[in-house]
């Protein structure tokens, strides 16, 4: 899989890192125009990256977060991964303090979401010594596996969440990674009930629900529909419907929609098929 390699550094004050996004300062901002990746960058030249593949639990989303202790196990994962330590934060989860408050490190990408966050793959340190900076080079699964994007999955704090730009040699060898650690309970997977399904008998209780996180971010944003701060499911299978999540599964390659897999009976929710099998369309 040839990304663009990009030399930089990880930095977490004034930010809210979690599980699956980090800030990156590139060595030269200007790496991702001559690329044509389309990244936004703050005023001090920061990419806030989207980790390619996988989706860890919610800690802020639209007001709303999952198991709080998962969450933040995820986000303090990640940032032992890079190196950062001794991380303190206010009551907004933003990072007051780290020591130190950046680490050298580089990423490899070839795209930008349509939020403009770089999809990348994340590395500590040096890259290898073959690789220039803002060039092609190949990432191989041997390579991606010393990534933060496979240590994650590793430790069972991140969800696979695969999109259809990801190749496929390193889309397996991340499900591998995942079903190891569901195998072992590490994780979110002791808990998890996106398979198994879960009632949602309350607002409240969301919050509490071990699930894939987009599946997660689905309910919150049907329920904040309800004015009355109601949890009915009534029309969350229609809603779904309406959210057009395009997606293939593997290995049957089935082209269908995030609704298709997703069963709503009464207040009862379950989705029908493992994470790892399902690549969603980037869009």
């Amino acid at each position: 899989m040839a990304l663009t390699m990009i030399k930089g550094r990880f930095r977490v004050i004034g930010a809210s890192p979690d599980g699956d996004s980090v800030r990156f300062y590139a060595d030269d901002p200007t790496t991702y125009a001559r690329a044509n990746i389309k990244v936004r960058l703050n005023g001090q030249g920061g990419a806030q990256l989207r980790l390619d593949g996988i989706d860890a639990l919610e800690t802020h989303y639209a007001g709303w977060h999952q198991r709080t202790e998962l969450g933040n196990a995820a986000a303090k994962k990640l940032l032992d991964y890079l190196g950062i330590k001794n991380v303190r934060r206010n009551n907004r989860g933003i990072v007051t303090s780290a020591r130190p408050d950046e680490v050298p490190g580089y990423i490899m990408t070839r795209f930008a979401d349509k939020y403009g966050r770089a999809v990348s793959f994340a590395f500590k340190g040096a890259p290898p010594t073959n690789e220039a900076d803002g060039e092609l080079a190949f990432l191989d699964v041997e390579h991606m596996r010393k990534s933060a994007n496979h240590t994650m999955l590793e430790s069972g704090l991140a969800y696979p969440t695969f999109y259809s730009l990801l190749y496929v040699d390193l889309r397996k060898a991340m499900a591998d990674a995942a079903n190891k650690a569901r195998t072992a309970e590490k994780g979110v997977w002791h808990d998890d009930l996106t398979t198994a399904g879960f009632d949602v008998t309350d607002r409240d209780q969301l919050s509490d629900l071990v699930i894939l996180p987009k599946l997660f971010r689905r309910l919150v944003d049907y329920v904040d529909l309800d004015e009355t701060g109601g949890a009915s499911l009534d029309g969350f299978a229609h809603y779904l419907d309406t959210r057009n999540d395009r997606l293939f599964t593997v290995p049957d390659g089935h082209s269908t929609e995030l609704s298709t897999l997703v069963t709503v009976d009464g207040q009862h929710v379950q989705l029908t098929v493992p994470p790892e099998r399902i690549v969603f369309q980037e869009g």
